[in-house]
């Protein structure tokens, strides 16, 4: 549409600027015929007699040609004679008189004091034995030709203002044809970059936006493949790691009660059985985290007390941060009401969240373990005085396998399985961070929950 109206207004300023030109030529080529004809005929009867002697006996002579307003100047520019009575007390040398004074016809277009309208003069010099001895000037208003143009140049407006209408009309349902389909097709792609894989591409045309579509589609289809396969995979191996690591755990905490002389070999079996723990751990997050992309996990909802859950975590990993040398300080502003909710679940998403700020904080930190009601949800917050995440990290901390930089992460799985927990819950997790000031993780846990 701007270049439609860009275009449309350069076309009118030139078609009404041509307009204008082509009038005011041709009355400067009707004025300039008739000067020219007066002066012919003065230099063929008159050039014997002085113009001065002219204008008292035979002045009429140059205004019979004519409708314009006649003037006769001598070469100072002092008007000798005014067809129409109108006196000139300054001396009169414009640009048209000027160049008559030199032997040429001159043209100027301006504004008099005895007419409101513009107008044009041509002057033309007055010849007397190959002399000039003074300046024959017509003119003529433009009032009528200004009139005119200013008429031809309404129509071109409206019909420039029609020409848009339609144009945009037309624009808006071209566009329409275009920018709908490509928006649908950006809409799908940003769902399916999202990870809503399931969502389709409608194709409407077998055009480029059509063969666009068809695409995505496929590519969320093989993306859907690959997803399966690795969740696939990630449940497999889960499965066929846990049964070696009971083994290597077992044989470990056998060969610890057996009475070992070389240290080596107990601190050696005490590191075994540890990275056991560490690598049971981290199977468990995967076994979870299978669970829950394939859709296979089950809530087994309750009515529960987030405030006893809340405190009985808080015992539960008190002797873990007292090792660490950190304050685990349990706030809850009122009486929680009771909610809907996996038991265990719960407790693993806040164990999970307290884990994190516990690996995160230094010796001699707190943590402060809060909770409160608000807005018919309940609100439940880690808040530590830690390392802080960086701010290019901070979008992708919920995502599946993001570790960041840090390399207390482990498998990068925590905070992703709590996240779907929290959702298949019907809440939401916030995450507030600054590097060196600490991190702010809050549960928002929905209270109208339908009852069982």
């Amino acid at each position: 549409m701007l270049v439609i109206f860009i275009t449309v207004v350069i076309l009118e300023v030139f078609l009404i600027n041509a307009v204008k030109h082509y009038y005011y030529e041709s009355v400067e080529a009707l004025l300039s015929n008739q000067i020219m004809f007066s002066s012919d005929f003065y230099s063929r009867y008159f050039s014997s007699t002085s113009i001065e002697d002219l204008i008292i006996d035979d002045v009429d002579v140059f205004w019979q040609q004519t409708d314009a307003e006649v003037q006769i100047l001598d070469l100072k520019g002092n008007v000798l004679m005014d067809s129409i009575g109108v006196s000139f007390p300054n001396v009169v040398m414009s640009d048209d008189v000027v160049k008559s004074l030199k032997g040429e016809k001159g043209t100027w277009v301006g504004n008099v004091d005895y007419d409101t309208s513009p107008v044009m003069a041509v002057s033309y010099p007055l010849m007397s034995e190959g002399k000039i001895i003074g300046i024959i000037r017509f003119i003529t208003s433009l009032r009528e030709t200004n009139r005119t143009i200013k008429s031809i140049a309404i129509i071109f407006i409206w019909i420039g203002v029609i020409v848009i209408f339609i144009s945009g009309f037309m624009s808006i349902f071209l566009a329409n044809t275009i920018v709908k389909p490509l928006k649908e097709v950006t809409d799908v792609a940003q769902k399916m970059a999202n990870g809503q894989l399931k969502v389709r591409s409608e194709k409407k045309f077998d055009d480029e936006i059509g063969k666009l579509s068809d695409t995505l589609n496929f590519m969320a289809e093989e993306l859907i493949k690959k997803e399966e396969l690795k969740n696939d995979f990630i449940s497999s191996i889960s499965h066929e790691l846990r049964t070696p690591l009971t083994s290597i755990k077992g044989w470990a905490i056998t060969l610890k009660s057996e009475e070992l002389d070389n240290p080596l070999i107990k601190d050696g079996l005490d590191i075994i059985e540890k990275e056991s723990d560490r690598l049971t751990s981290m199977v468990e997050e995967l076994l979870d985290f299978s669970r829950f992309v394939s859709g296979r996990i089950k809530l087994n909802k309750e009515e529960v007390d987030i405030g006893k859950i809340m405190s009985q975590i808080t015992k539960q990993l008190t002797p873990r941060s007292n090792l660490k040398d950190i304050n685990i300080e349990l706030s809850i502003s009122e009486e929680l009401p009771r909610i809907i909710a996996d038991e265990n679940r719960i407790k693993q998403v806040f164990i999970n969240l307290i884990d994190n700020a516990l690996k995160f904080t230094p010796e001699g930190g707190k943590i402060i373990f809060s909770g409160e009601s608000k807005d018919n949800m309940i609100l439940v917050c880690v808040e530590d005085n830690g390392c802080g995440i960086p701010k290019e990290d901070l979008p992708y901390v919920m995502e599946k396998f993001y570790k960041g930089k840090n390399t207390k992460s482990h498998s990068g799985l925590g905070l992703s399985i709590s996240d779907e927990i929290v959702k298949l819950h019907g809440g939401y997790i916030k995450i507030e961070s600054e590097v060196d000031v600490g991190t702010k993780v809050c549960v928002f846990l929905p209270v109208e929950e339908e009852r069982i």
